[in-house]
């Protein structure tokens, strides 16, 4: 496997050991992954696998049941006003004004940082330029999807966490969403991303993680996953290792 901290350091994401319980349904058991530097990493899983609620422990969303999360050095929960600073976040179901136009919730996310990315330049790497004088509950769900992520990097953060970046998305959308994601892995920041499509995974991801009923069945590069479940590419090492139907997915 990849060395994770990819020479550089303290890793940008350090998840041990995480728990996560609803009542006797068990979201997360026993969790840890890890994110380098600069690393683009995947967590990919069936609907209900137990990614969201991972990712949203690692953002201090939630509070685990048990486990330590560091990111960049920071307790999630305890250092908050500091990880806010340095942590882009963008989840499936977005609690954003439907009021405010997508340029003032640009405008508001912008005021919240000290040296934010300009909102022309913010819309227009997301391909909403023409759409900032357009309020967010008018957007189309793609739309909006598209303005969720642009929030998310509002602050210039050095890690970011994606859940399922280009779902709803057109494949013209798709593909200006994963040059995005290009571009910040050139800059040396740290994504963690949940995704359901193999293609996005394989193509932006140097590892990757898989997670079943809440715990992680394989990690590794790709192809290294792909090469010791045996099978001919990502999609069939899911099956493999899983005995899931990747239909179950969507």
């Amino acid at each position: 496997m990849d060395d994770p901290e990819n020479g550089q350091g303290t890793p940008a994401i350090v998840a041990e050991h995480l728990y996560k319980h609803y009542g006797d349904a068990v979201a997360v058991h026993d969790v840890s992954l890890t994110v380098g530097v600069g690393e683009t990493v995947g967590i990919v899983g069936v609907n209900g696998a137990g990614k969201t609620t991972t990712v949203e422990t690692i953002a201090g969303l939630r509070t685990p049941d048990g486990g330590r999360v560091r990111v960049l050095g920071l307790d999630p929960r305890r250092d908050r006003t500091a990880l806010r600073q340095v942590l882009g976040v963008q989840v499936q179901r977005a609690a954003l004004h439907h009021a405010l136009t997508a340029r003032e919730l640009v405008d508001l996310y912008r005021s919240f940082y000290p040296d934010p990315v300009p909102a022309a330049e913010l819309l227009d790497s997301v391909g909403l330029s023409d759409r900032g004088d357009m309020r967010f509950e008018d957007l189309s769900g793609g739309q909006q999807q598209r303005l969720s992520v642009a929030l998310a990097l509002v602050g210039r953060p050095r890690v970011v966490i994606l859940d399922e970046l280009t779902t709803g998305l057109d494949p013209r959308a798709r593909r200006r969403m994963w040059s995005a994601i290009e571009r910040l892995h050139a800059d040396g920041v740290a994504v963690l991303l949940v995704s359901h499509a193999m293609e996005e995974i394989e193509h932006l991801c140097g590892r990757v993680v898989l997670v079943d009923h809440g715990r992680v069945v394989a990690a590794g590069t790709p192809a290294g996953i792909v090469e010791s479940a045996g099978a001919t590419d990502l999609d069939d090492a899911f099956v493999a290792l899983t005995g899931r139907d990747l239909g179950e997915m969507r």
